[in-house]
């Protein structure tokens, strides 16, 4: 469990106990509601996390659907248009 002997985790009970005494239960179900608490908080940060990505995904799909830009004869396309080099067989 988290990654602790069995041996770290008698020491850390031993060190409770010792800190805490008859507080210990008390201690233990306020650290276990801060925990909830702090697991709450932390879904629904990834829910409004996983809303905005979803919306994002569907204004995506929305821009892909929609007819392209016209555009006006008064307008100039200021890209160049990319080009390659041109290829000369060796002699």
């Amino acid at each position: 469990m988290f990654g602790l002997s069995p041996f770290e985790l008698s020491v850390i009970g031993i060190i409770a106990v010792v800190l805490f005494g008859g507080n210990l239960p008390d201690v233990a179900r306020k650290f276990g509601s801060t925990y909830a608490q702090l697991r709450r908080s932390l879904h629904d940060v990834q829910q409004q996390f996983r809303e905005a990505q979803a919306e994002a995904s569907r204004a995506m799909t929305i821009e892909d659907k929609s007819p392209t830009k016209t555009t006006y004869h008064d307008e100039v396309d200021e890209t160049p248009e990319p080009s390659a080099p041109k290829f000369k067989p060796p002699q």
